[in-house]
């Protein structure tokens, strides 16, 4: 694909310290610090964050930052933008389309004077019950990021990881089993898998789930019956043979010690790494993740051959490497203050 005889890719997009700045849009994609005009890919907190004048987003990520920073996170106005639509922006037309990592996660599709540009924000190929799949568009120039850059990072099918789950709760029917989860988007996600491998037994959820869980619900993600997962009306015993849900920092807390003889699960591409599930104490690693893998971030790149990859965030030098070896062009931006999750 080749680029009009006028335009470069950076007159369109271009690294700015407060993140990837659209000049004739005079909007940025995600920034990390308050900005006129903001385009927001996905509810993350590294990526949505409060303060912005105007926020453009799908209405599901607009409705995720305001349940977790108020109605007010946009000082002036929010705009939303559901997918397959567009919207001119000074002369830039700019629409969403699917990411594939949670609830309401969007690629910016950005095209001026015949350039088009696609930030991926964060992604994943592989199905999700909880989100629309992600959609590849041809572009001239794809801005991906690299959490899972390396050929070490192969996840496992999730099917798989969910089978390990029941087959430790059915062995230790007289223990609670706690799976760390981040809050939006993997929580949401293990549930679902569950209920699909056919558990359909209340599962206790952290009171820091709640809400979200909520969000999901109305938003036509059927979680089957929750709880909350507290011991005040009840027994520690009472949790035996259960599944409870939590945040990946309550794992270590002395909340989970209420409940009886609990196996720490933990869900997250890191666990692939055996030192992490070891330093976290986690009994029963579930490899799951919201970002693509090796393969998955390889064959993206593969099947759009854009004229130039960007990497944002990640492991940069493998995935430069492996495009310099297929003859794309790429670079990394190395954008400041996209955060290494260990629940991603």
């Amino acid at each position: 694909m080749s680029y009009p005889a006028v335009i470069k890719p950076q007159d369109l997009l271009c690294p700015k310290p407060g993140g990837l700045y659209c000049p004739p849009g005079d909007f940025y994609i995600d920034p990390v610090r308050p900005v006129d005009r903001a385009v927001i890919t996905h509810g993350h907190s590294d990526h949505a964050r409060a303060g912005h004048n105007t926020v453009l987003a799908t209405p599901e990520t607009l409705a995720i930052m305001a349940e977790r920073y108020g109605e007010d996170f946009a000082v002036v106005g929010r705009q939303p933008l559901p997918y397959g639509q567009s919207v001119a922006i000074n002369d830039v037309e700019v629409s969403l389309v699917p990411a594939g990592h949670v609830l309401g996660s969007a690629q910016a599709v950005v095209r001026w004077g015949g350039l088009t540009i696609v930030v991926s924000g964060d992604y994943k190929r592989r199905r999700d019950p909880t989100c629309a799949r992600f959609e590849p568009v041809p572009c001239d120039v794809f801005v991906t990021e690299a959490t899972f850059g390396l050929p070490v990072f192969r996840h496992p099918d999730d099917k798989g990881e969910i089978a390990a789950l029941l087959k430790s709760v059915e062995q230790f029917p007289e223990r609670a089993h706690i799976v760390g989860a981040y809050a939006l988007g993997k929580a949401q996600r293990v549930i679902r898998l569950l209920r699909e491998a056919g558990w359909d037994r209340t599962i206790h959820v952290h009171g820091a789930m709640e809400r979200l869980n909520r969000l999901y619900e109305a938003h036509g993600v059927d979680l089957g019956p929750l709880a909350p997962a507290t011991t005040e009306r009840g027994k520690a015993g009472d949790f035996a043979g259960s599944i409870i849900v939590a945040p990946p920092s309550a794992l270590a807390d002395r909340w989970s010690r209420r409940f009886p003889d609990p196996v720490d699960c933990f869900a997250s591409g890191w666990m692939r790494v055996r030192a992490r599930a070891r330093q976290r104490g986690v009994e029963l690693p579930l490899i799951i993740s919201d970002h693509a893998d090796w393969d998955e971030l390889t064959d993206t790149l593969a099947q759009l051959r854009p004229g130039e990859v960007w990497i944002t965030h990640g492991r940069e030098e493998a995935l430069e490497r492996w495009c310099e070896l297929e003859g794309i062009s790429a670079r990394a931006l190395r954008l400041v203050g996209y955060d290494e999750e260990d629940g991603e």
